[in-house]
């Protein structure tokens, strides 16, 4: 918010002390202001808020266990997901970050967890299995509610 002020001030500046043109934007700093926009979005704030749980869970078991862990490998796989679920919300247009709301947020999580359970169940079992069926249609109907959204 604050680099969106001061990028304001300055353009207000430079058009005042100019000879009365406007001056323009830099270009680069546009996708900068929609980025930093997306990350105050309570969505953003909800996944950023699990991964740092998740984060902290993988130190813990990193302390006692290898990367070979099941837990340590589930782990980083939710990190992963959850880290395009970021990437997702930061490349949300401006003027569509309204939608960027808790409910997205706590959606988007739970996705997450449902993908980590079907990762899971698809290291022991084929993807013919009822469990791996089940844990698939609970990741799409979750998906869906989502492209609901975000349209």
């Amino acid at each position: 918010m604050k680099s969106v002020l001061l990028t304001a001030c300055v353009v207000l500046f430079s058009c005042v002390i100019g000879s009365g043109q406007v001056a323009a934007k830099p270009k680069s700093s546009a996708p900068a202001a929609a980025a930093q926009s997306a990350r105050s979005t309570p969505a953003y704030s909800e996944v950023l808020l699990r991964r740092t749980e998740i984060e902290s869970e993988l130190e813990g078991l990193l302390l006692d266990f290898t990367e070979d862990y099941p837990k340590v490998k589930a782990a980083r796989f939710s990190l992963a997901q959850l880290q395009k679920q970021a990437e997702m919300l930061i490349a949300v247009k401006p003027v569509d970050q309204s939608r960027l709301t808790l409910a997205l947020g706590k959606l988007l999580v739970r996705k997450t967890e449902l993908e980590t359970d079907l990762w899971t169940l698809q290291q022991g079992f084929a993807d013919g299995h009822p469990d791996v069926k089940r844990a698939k249609k609970k990741v799409e109907i979750f998906d869906r509610a989502i492209k609901e959204i975000l349209g």
